[in-house]
């Protein structure tokens, strides 16, 4: 249903930064630039955008991850790279019993959350 997300930061080079550490281990880059006004990430074309404006707050995007050993690389790829711990990789049973997730906030205060839905095994 969604076919993109944008959401505002306050230091691009900042938030550029922290999201190209962050998501490289689930696979996303930059897959598209407009100078220093933001840029999208994705794979083959972007999906999650970051733009320079009022930044956005409290928001809270989930993005897909293939296996669990991605979710546990992106938080620690997101810790190092200047996010926050807002809860550590792990099975969030209330959501189902495969719900592998880990979440992290941005720069900016964002929930980013990488998820896995598969059974380990």
């Amino acid at each position: 249903m969604i076919d993109h997300v944008v959401i505002g930061v306050s230091d691009y080079q900042r938030s550029k930064a922290f999201y190209e550490a962050a998501l490289k281990p689930l696979g996303y880059g930059v897959a598209r630039e407009f100078g220093d006004l933001g840029c999208g990430f994705g794979t083959d074309r972007p999906y999650f955008w970051i733009a320079v404006r009022e930044p956005t707050h409290k928001v809270h995007v989930a993005i897909a991850s293939p296996e669990r050993a991605t979710v546990d690389a992106f938080h620690e790829a997101a810790l190092a790279a200047g996010g926050t711990d807002d809860g550590a990789p792990g099975i969030r049973e209330h959501y189902h019993p495969d719900y592998y997730g880990a979440f992290v906030l941005d720069p900016d205060g964002n929930s980013i959350e990488a998820v896995c839905h598969r059974t380990e095994g």
